[in-house]
């Protein structure tokens, strides 16, 4: 079985401006892509709910593009990604399926043709944070999340196919979870997914291909899965914050170094080492380039922000935010503005509230001069409570409104600070409880569907909680509500907002006449 691994809540490390409609749209088209033999000479994508409203705004149709023609989420080229396809080509287009409350928020249809003229049609929905899910393939129902090692087969309904398959993988030693065969119609075709406790030899592929009655044969990996490991069941291991403390109190670690050694039993540690490596590498040029070099974002709305805030700290902070905010605000307002010109970020946990993580915790280490190693610590804190947010709750804006996105990053943010200044997991997990609950409700309304106005500010409220949650933590003010059960607040609240406030660039301050005159016709 697989696990999520931190640098899915660390990441992924990719181009701006959305990890659920860039990064997570780029995946759901490089898993389409897989299952078709020989090079796609044309798609259809047919976009629903949030993708369908905000897909320009948030380069989900370059996304798209960029994962068909197999570039990975932090290629600088996702924003070429028409003119690469036209040299390859490859013939797109694009088809508003508009809304339909049956289908997951952020849902595209993805249909493609071969050079030899084979087709195949593929349902991807992007879960938030980069993760996906493949939910339909050539009309018939699946469910396929990366959760274990998937071998997917198209073969002939007709006796004796299934029995064939299943005795070639027990020769192979190859151990079966779960199989599950779905098909058009009595002796039509069939689809069978076979998810593996481990990824067979690719020369499984040629075999099968060579049987009679099966069509095809391919290995479904779903991008951002971790390595597989059965020792899920280990004390490193928790499924809730209740758990997540009970493992700190059984072997007297922080948060932050429990799900370290999760980490590091789950892809090794010296991967997990050169992954925060590189997390961090990012965390630091996102956060001050754009600092001493603005640009200016795609849609036009934001560039410079950054630069000013910081340009006053020496007039403002003492009376304000005080040096150190000030920093912590100027740096995530950094994250936003790079983003939104489509350069390379670290979605924590998502792109739209990318900026909060590292702003806070890179503003305090250096006010406090600490290290890369303490401030690698502090993200691997973020990284548990984020784990808990996206397995128990939400990080998407189109499911759970800013509050999963800024709520939950100024959650993560929170506990980070709070264990690197000395704090308990508990009051740790007490400062992400009150970020949670005073950003509760927040929604998602992205003017012109860009990730730009008004999350940029956002995330600058995200720091403003997550410094003043750390802080009435450590003084020992708790929350009335464990994390756990904050946790599901969120998530129900965020379920009870409309469609319209929930990503989809139709409510609040998106529909506001000032909005619509400054960005007309961008949605």
């Amino acid at each position: 079985m697989q696990a999520l691994s931190a640098f899915e809540i660390l990441g992924p490390v990719m181009v701006g401006p959305s990890s659920s409609h860039t990064a997570g749209a780029l995946r759901c088209a490089r898993v389409a892509a897989s299952l078709v033999e020989g090079p796609i000479r044309r798609v259809t994508f047919t976009l629903f709910n949030s993708f369908a409203h905000t897909y320009r705004g948030h380069g989900t149709d370059r996304a798209l593009v960029a994962g068909i023609l197999g570039l990975e989420t932090d290629d600088e080229r996702i924003r070429d990604a028409f003119s690469l396809a036209e040299d390859a080509g490859l013939a797109v287009e694009f088809v508003i399926g508009g809304d339909d409350a049956r289908v997951h928020p952020n849902t595209v249809d993805i249909e493609m043709e071969s050079a030899a003229g084979e087709t195949v049609s593929v349902r991807g929905e992007s879960l938030g944070g980069g993760r996906v899910r493949v939910s339909r393939i050539n009309g018939v129902a699946v469910d396929i999340s990366g959760e274990y090692d998937t071998l997917f087969v198209a073969h002939r309904d007709t006796p004796g196919v299934l029995a064939a398959l299943t005795v070639l993988l027990s020769e192979r030693r190859i151990n079966i979870a779960f199989m599950r065969t779905y098909r058009t119609e009595r002796g039509g075709n069939a689809y069978t997914v076979f998810e593996l406790d481990e990824l067979p030899p690719a020369d499984l592929l040629t075999e099968l291909r060579a049987r009679e009655n099966i069509y095809t044969a391919t290995f479904v990996r779903v991008p951002g899965a971790a390595p597989a490991c059965a020792a899920t069941e280990s004390e490193e291991f928790f499924d809730t914050g209740a758990e997540l403390l009970e493992r700190c109190q059984t072997l007297n670690l922080g948060l932050g170094a429990i799900m370290a050694v999760r980490e590091a039993s789950l892809s090794g540690e010296a991967c997990a080492v050169a992954q925060m490596h590189r997390v961090l590498e990012v965390m630091h040029a996102e956060t001050t380039e754009p600092l001493t070099t603005p640009r200016p974002s795609l849609g036009g709305l934001i560039g410079g922000e950054a630069k000013r805030v910081a340009d006053t700290t020496g007039q403002l902070a003492a009376s304000l935010m005080g040096s150190v905010q000030t920093e912590a605000v100027a740096r995530a307002l950094a994250v936003l503005e790079r983003s939104a010109s489509m350069g390379v970020i670290v979605a924590a946990p998502t792109a739209g509230s990318a900026g909060v993580v590292p702003g806070c915790l890179l503003a305090v280490a250096q006010a406090r001069g600490l290290g890369d190693a303490e401030v690698m610590d502090a993200l691997y804190t973020a990284a548990a409570v984020g784990l808990l947010l996206t397995t128990n709750a939400c990080v998407a804006g189109a499911e759970g409104g800013c509050q999963a996105e800024v709520g939950s990053a100024a959650a993560m943010a929170a506990a980070a600070l709070t264990e690197m200044l000395g704090g308990t997991p508990a009051q740790a997990l007490d400062a992400a409880s009150l970020a949670l609950g005073n950003l509760l409700g927040l929604v998602c309304d992205p003017v012109g569907g860009l990730v730009e106005v008004p999350c940029q500010t956002r995330n600058a409220i995200g720091v403003a909680a997550a410094f003043s949650s750390a802080q009435l933590a450590l003084a020992g003010v708790g929350s009335l509500l464990p994390f756990d059960e904050m946790a599901r607040t969120m998530l129900e609240v965020g379920h009870a907002l409309p469609a319209s406030l929930r990503e989809t660039a139709r409510g609040g301050i998106a529909a506001a006449p000032s909005a619509c005159r400054r960005c007309p016709g961008c949605a």
